[in-house]
């Protein structure tokens, strides 16, 4: 008998099969995630400097704009790693 887990899989695996990936497309893949995480980093380190003196200085106000700036920044670096990473999966890029 098989379990919950596996008749989820069986009927995942039937909607959306999953694509085999060729080495290339693995190391292009790996190379996209480098790049990108490299970029959120640097725009970390930029905005921690500025949100560290807005702190000191006591100006919370800008110390939140900040750091939803820095939020919303990373969710946009994210979410062109997985457009890029998608085309790379599906041969358009």
């Amino acid at each position: 008998m098989k379990s919950a887990y596996e008749l989820a899989m069986e009927r995942l695996q039937k909607q959306a099969p999953s694509i085999k990936l060729t080495e290339e497309q693995k190391a292009r893949i790996a190379e996209l995630e480098s790049r990108y995480k490299a970029r959120a980093a640097e725009r970390e380190i930029g905005l921690a400097d500025a949100i560290s003196t807005a702190m000191s200085q006591g100006n919370l106000d800008e110390v939140r704009n900040l750091e939803q700036q820095l939020a919303h920044e990373k969710k946009k670096i994210a979410e062109e790693l997985e457009e890029k990473k998608e085309s790379v999966r599906t041969g358009k890029a």
